[in-house]
C-alpha cells in the first residue's frame, strides 16, 4: 500500500507539474509576461538547472523592463555554472537598457571564453544568433575554426553571411564547403535554390552564376562543371546545363545517366528542341539497348504530341522499323506500348492496339511492367467505351500495386471513366480521396476535377451542363478535337453565362494551343480575364496567354503585363513562381 500510495503521489505530482508548465507558457505566448513570470518562477524553484525555465524567466524580467532582476539572475548563474552563453545573456540584458560599453565588454568575454576553450562555440555561438546579433555569432565560429582546424563550420557561417546580405562571401562559403564535405552538397543546394528564388531582381543568380563559371574556368575538377549544369537546370536553361554536361561525359565517358535525367527534366518543361538534340546525342554515343530504347521513346513521344494527321504514316513505319531492329521483347516494352497506343487513338484501329497489348503480356513481365501492360489496355477498352471493362483492368492495377504511385495512377483513370459515363456521385468521391495522393501532379488532377463536378452540381442540380461538359472531354480523351470543339462551343451557345462557362473557354484555349491555333487560343482565355476574373481560372488563363506571347508568338512585351499581374494579383496561385522568373528575364533584371 505505501508503494501505491508513493506512485500515486508521483505521477500526481508530475501531472501537476506539466499543468504548471502549459500555464506558463500559456501566459508567455499570450505575452502576459506578468502572470508568465510568477510561474516560471514557481517552476525554476522546483527545477533550477533547467535553462528553458531560467531563459523564460529572464525574458519576461525583460519584457517588464525588470533589468536589475534579470542581471542578478543571470549573473548568479554564471557564478554557479560558468557558461560564456551566460555572459551573452548578461551582455544583452547590458544592450536593452541602451548600455553599449558593458554590452560589448560581455561580448568580448564571451568570444574570449573559445579562445580558451574552443568546445565552447557551440553555445556562445548560439546564443548570439538567438539574439540575433550575427556578427559576434560568425566571430566565434571563424575563432574556433583558426584554433581547431578539424572544425567545420562553413555551412552556418555562410548562413550567417547571407543573414547579413553579404551575398559574395556567402555563395563563396557555401561552394568551398561543398567541395570539401560533398555530403552537404545537396543541404547547400537547397539553400541556394531558396536565395535563387527570393532573388527579386537576379542579383543573387548573377553572382552565383558568375563563380561558378569561374571555379569551372580555373580548375579541371568536374565537380564544379555538374554545380554549374543544376545552376542551369534551376534557371530553366537546359541548353547552357546540356554544354555542361557533354563537357563532363567527354572528359568521363562512363554513364550518360546525368544526361538522361536533364532530359527528363527538359521534357517536363516542354523545351523540344533541346530535348531532341539531348536524345540525338544519347543514341550517337550509346550502344546499350535499354538506353537506345529509352531514348527512342522519349523521341516518339515527342514526334506523336505534336503530329498531324498527315505525319502518321511515317510514326507508324518508324515504330515499326525500331522494334523490327530492336524486336519484340521485355527491354522494347516501352516501344510496343508506344505502338499500341498510337494505332488505338491516332490511326483509330483499337482492335490492333489491344492486338499488340495481349500480346506483350504473354511475356515474362515483373509487376510494374505488367501494371504499364494493363494500363494500356483498359486506356484502349476506355477509347472504345467499354467503360466496365477498363474499370476491371484499373482494379486490378490498384490491388497489385497498393499505395503506388501507378496505383494512384489507376484510381485517377477509374475516377475520370466514372466522370465520362457521368456517374459524378463515384467520382466525386474518387478525386476527394486523390486530392491527397503523394503525386502533386495527381493532387493537383483530381483537386481539378472535384471543383469541377462540386461546382457545377451546386450551380445546376440536374447536371445538364456538366454531362454535356464530360462528353466534350470524353472526345478529346479519344483524340477527336474538331468533335471536342464543336461539344465545347455547343456549350457556350446553350449555357452562356452560366457557371461551366469560364471552364470550357478553358478548355477550348488549350485545345486551339495544342494545335497552333493561337489567336483562337488567346481570345478563349481574353474572355475568361475580361468575364470572369473574380473566378477560379484567371490565373490559368493569364499564365498561359503570357507563355503564348512568350514562347510561341515571340510576342515579350505583350506577355509581360500578363505575368505581373499574376504576381501582384494572384500570389497564391501555382504559376506564380513561373510567372515572376519569366516576368524578370523579359525585364533584363537577370545576367543570366
Amino acid at each position: 500500500m505505501k508503494k501505491l500510495f508513493l506512485h500515486i503521489s508521483l505521477f500526481f505530482s508530475l501531472f501537476c507539474f506539466s499543468q504548471n508548465e502549459q500555464l506558463a507558457d500559456y501566459y508567455y505566448d499570450k505575452g502576459d509576461f506578468e502572470k508568465a513570470k510568477l510561474s516560471y518562477e514557481e517552476l525554476l524553484q522546483t527545477l533550477p538547472q533547467n535553462m528553458r525555465y531560467f531563459l523564460r524567466s529572464v525574458d519576461c524580467y525583460q519584457q517588464l523592463q525588470q533589468y536589475d532582476v534579470a542581471e542578478k539572475l543571470i549573473q548568479t548563474r554564471l557564478d554557479q555554472y560558468k557558461q560564456g552563453s551566460l555572459l551573452v545573456e548578461l551582455g544583452y540584458n547590458f544592450q536593452l537598457q541602451k548600455k553599449e560599453a558593458k554590452a560589448k565588454v560581455n561580448y568580448d568575454l564571451a568570444i574570449d571564453r573559445i579562445r580558451k576553450n574552443p568546445n565552447e562555440v557551440y553555445a556562445v555561438s548560439n546564443a548570439f544568433e538567438k539574439k540575433v546579433l550575427l556578427d559576434y555569432a560568425l566571430q566565434s565560429y571563424q575563432i574556433a575554426g583558426d584554433l581547431v582546424p578539424n572544425y567545420n563550420f562553413n555551412y552556418q557561417k555562410g548562413l550567417l553571411y547571407g543573414q547579413l546580405g553579404n551575398t559574395q562571401m556567402m555563395i563563396a562559403t557555401f561552394l568551398d564547403e561543398a567541395v570539401s564535405t560533398p555530403q552537404n552538397s545537396i543541404m547547400i543546394q537547397n539553400q541556394l535554390a531558396r536565395y535563387m528564388g527570393e532573388d527579386i531582381d537576379g542579383t543573387f543568380s548573377a553572382i552565383l552564376r558568375k563563380e561558378l563559371v569561374l571555379r569551372v574556368q580555373k580548375t579541371q575538377d568536374l565537380f564544379w562543371n555538374r554545380y554549374l549544369s543544376w545552376f542551369y537546370v534551376q534557371q530553366k536553361e537546359f541548353g547552357k546545363a546540356f554544354i555542361q554536361e557533354k563537357a563532363i561525359y567527354k572528359r568521363n565517358p562512363e554513364s550518360l545517366s546525368a544526361i538522361v535525367s536533364l532530359i527528363q527534366l527538359t521534357i517536363e518543361e516542354q523545351d523540344e528542341q533541346n530535348a531532341n538534340e539531348m536524345l540525338l546525342f544519347i543514341i550517337e554515343n550509346t550502344k546499350d539497348l535499354s538506353l537506345l530504347v529509352q531514348a527512342h521513346t522519349y523521341i516518339l513521344n515527342l514526334k506523336i504530341d505534336k503530329a498531324q494527321e498527315k505525319d502518321f504514316a511515317a510514326i507508324n513505319s518508324e515504330l515499326e522499323r525500331l522494334l523490327t531492329e530492336y524486336e519484340i521483347t521485355p527491354f522494347t516494352l516501352s516501344l510496343q506500348l508506344i505502338q499500341a497506343h498510337f494505332v488505338a487513338f491516332n490511326l483509330k484501329n483499337p482492335e490492333q492496339g489491344k492486338a499488340i497489348v495481349k500480346k506483350a503480356l504473354e511475356m515474362q513481365l515483373n509487376v510494374y511492367d505488367q501494371a504499364k501492360v494493363k494500363m494500356e489496355l483498359a486506356d484502349i477498352l476506355l477509347f472504345e467505351q467499354k467503360f466496365n471493362q477498363a474499370l476491371i483492368y484499373y482494379s486490378q492495377i490498384e490491388l497489385d500495386l497498393k499505395n503506388d504511385v501507378v496505383a494512384h495512377e489507376a484510381s485517377l483513370k477509374a475516377a475520370k471513366t466514372s466522370y465520362f459515363k457521368a456517374d459524378f456521385v463515384w467520382a466525386l468521391k474518387q478525386f476527394k480521396e486523390l486530392k491527397a495522393a503523394n503525386t502533386q501532379l495527381i493532387a493537383n488532377d483530381a483537386l481539378e476535377y472535384f471543383l469541377l463536378i462540386n461546382d457545377n452540381t451546386v450551380a445546376d442540380s440536374t447536371q445538364t451542363a456538366l454531362t454535356a461538359f464530360a462528353k466534350g472531354d470524353y472526345l478529346l480523351y479519344q483524340n477527336r478535337n474538331k468533335e471536342a470543339i464543336e461539344q465545347f462551343q455547343s456549350i457556350l451557345k446553350q449555357f452562356k453565362g452560366a457557371e461551366i462557362e469560364a471552364v470550357t473557354l478553358l478548355r477550348l484555349g488549350k485545345i486551339y494551343e495544342k494545335t497552333a491555333q493561337f489567336d483562337l487560343a488567346l481570345s478563349q482565355y481574353q474572355d475568361i480575364i475580361t468575364n470572369h476574373a473574380d473566378g477560379i481560372y484567371i490565373d490559368e488563363a493569364l499564365y498561359f496567354s503570357a507563355e503564348m506571347y512568350n514562347k510561341k508568338l515571340n510576342e515579350p512585351e505583350k506577355a509581360k503585363p500578363l505575368y505581373e499581374q499574376i504576381i501582384f494579383n494572384h500570389e497564391d496561385s501555382i504559376y506564380f513562381v513561373e510567372a515572376r522568373k519569366s516576368f524578370r528575364k523579359l525585364r533584363g533584371d537577370t545576367n543570366l
